[in-house]
């Protein structure tokens, strides 16, 4: 084992103890700053004056593809007439996502800073043009010398080098570039449906379930949230054929316990559950006590809620005396044909074709096999079903004209630019021509989706992520298939959320 190996065994054994330091503390907001000057300015401007000041006379450097560097002089120096004097200009960016800090101490005294992450390489060429050249692991140490912070050691490790940039033409359609991309992003898996003109022209999927198992086309996804428009459109079939009503009250069929001496459970309709103002939070647990209970009297305000939809499952299955899995495939699922859609695990899930939950840092979560049906979360399906349920959407639903337009209409005002109807919300003025989107998306660990649909032009985007930065890949996807409509949907979405 090398000095340095040593070294840093015995400086990352002595912070374990400790632990690394959150995210709003001032020795990681300083360790930032320091980050910060070394590269934003430093290396990405050339400025030698920031690792004059900021390096120690002990440096020493180890790079996993251009080996040692042990000394300042001779650092700077690679610098000054190394990537300074390159034909393009280098950029470096750091994941702050993944950026930890350690600190060092003794006798109670802190002395240093232990700093890991992944960072970042770019090429701009001609002034304008940038693309990816590789991505790294780093570990920094920073040590105070009479008081001020110095850089003592770098290493920079696990090099996955990029040869050419990413050529956008071919961005979200292959598989090569696409998954390059992701790797740039630290998204494991992604799933992509586009419709045209009411029909599904692509179905993608590009990545991995985890690490080394590629995902499949028929990838099966939890999509969180977007069960929700699943449950809508059941209850709106139900309501189309004279079974159910809108606005009856709800307790004739079903009170939950705790709820029942509150009089305003007897306001509680399904157009204010599928409108969220039912006046529940999202999840009781939520709550000191763990209980339901109203926080506004049902159709007075919106609060988006989970519970609601499960209130209105129970009394769908009360009534019907079928689970809301049964009702689904009665009127949605085997009618469309979305063979590898269901509400819950269950012994015919191919857990094989799961993609599984990892975090911003492509760690892997549990994953946790839902065996109950949940009308507000956790469904299970494919790019393809899914795309099939929205081009049903595209196509009326099936319902009269009457309750679609029910359906798109302003429940509840969200804020300027949108509203919730039955199921959807609607992002408003997407264009000049004041045509409107339906939008849903979800978000639990290690999952986050996002469906789109414009009425007007028929066109539908479908987007499915296995993880929690998943929506750091929306925007381009969005841009890339809606254009000017997803321009307009971006604008409504980043900027009036």
């Amino acid at each position: 084992m090398s000095k340095l190996s040593i070294l840093l065994w015995l400086l990352l054994l002595s912070t374990s103890t400790i632990g690394q330091v959150e995210k709003h503390s001032a020795l990681y907001k300083t360790i930032k700053g320091n980050d910060s000057l070394l590269f934003n300015i430093g290396f990405n401007t050339c400025d030698i004056t920031q690792f004059e000041n900021l390096v120690s006379e002990n440096f020493e450097f180890y790079h996993d593809k251009t080996g040692i560097t042990s000394s300042k002089s001779a650092f700077i120096e690679s610098i000054r007439n190394g990537l300074c004097k390159l034909s393009y200009k280098p950029r470096r960016e750091l994941d702050a996502k993944t950026m930890e800090v350690f600190p060092l101490e003794k006798n109670g005294v802190l002395y240093g800073a232990i700093q890991t992450g992944n960072h970042s390489f770019y090429a701009i060429e001609n002034g304008k043009k940038e693309y990816l050249t590789s991505v790294a692991k780093f570990t920094h140490v920073w040590i105070l010398e009479s008081g001020n912070w110095k850089l003592s050691k770098g290493l920079s490790y696990d090099h996955k080098d990029f040869d050419k940039p990413i050529d956008e033409n071919l961005l979200f359609t292959d598989k090569t570039e696409t998954e390059r991309w992701l790797k740039l992003r630290h998204i494991p898996a992604i799933g992509i449906g586009y419709i045209e003109d009411g029909k599904i022209v692509q179905v993608s999927v590009f990545g991995e379930l985890e690490k080394d198992r590629s995902a499949p086309l028929n990838t099966i996804w939890n999509v969180a949230s977007m069960t929700k428009p699943i449950t809508a459109m059941v209850t709106l079939k139900l309501a189309d054929a004279g079974k159910w009503s809108l606005d009856e009250p709800i307790y004739r069929y079903y009170i939950d316990p705790d709820v029942v001496d509150d009089p305003r459970v007897k306001k509680l309709t399904t157009r204010f559950i599928l409108s969220h103002q039912s006046g529940f939070t999202n999840w009781r647990g939520n709550n000191a006590d763990g209980k339901l209970a109203f926080e506004f009297e049902p159709g007075t305000n919106y609060q988006y809620s989970g519970e609601g939809f499960e209130y209105l499952r129970k009394a769908l299955e009360k009534k019907f005396h079928k689970s809301l899995d049964e009702l689904a495939k009665e009127f949605i699922f085997n009618p469309l044909k979305m063979i590898d859609t269901r509400f819950a695990w269950d012994e015919t899930m191919d857990s094989t074709r799961f993609a599984k939950w990892h975090n911003e840092k492509g760690e892997l979560y549990k994953t946790e096999k839902n065996s109950t049906i949940n009308a507000a979360d956790n469904l299970l399906t494919t790019v393809e079903d899914y795309c099939k349920f929205m081009v049903h959407i595209i196509n009326g639903g099936g319902i009269s004209k009457t309750l679609y337009e029910e359906m798109v209409a302003e429940q509840v005002r969200i804020n300027d630019f949108k509203h919730w109807g039955l199921g959807w919300c609607i992002d408003e003025n997407i264009n000049t021509n004041q045509e409107f989107a339906l939008v849903h998306g979800g978000s639990d660990i290690g999952v986050q989706t996002i469906a789109f649909i414009v009425p007007k032009t028929r066109q539908g985007l479908l987007i499915f992520t296995n993880c929690d930065n998943g929506t750091d890949a929306f925007a381009d996807i969005l841009v890339k298939y809606l254009k000017k409509n997803g321009e307009g949907i971006l604008n409504i979405e980043m900027n009036h959320h």
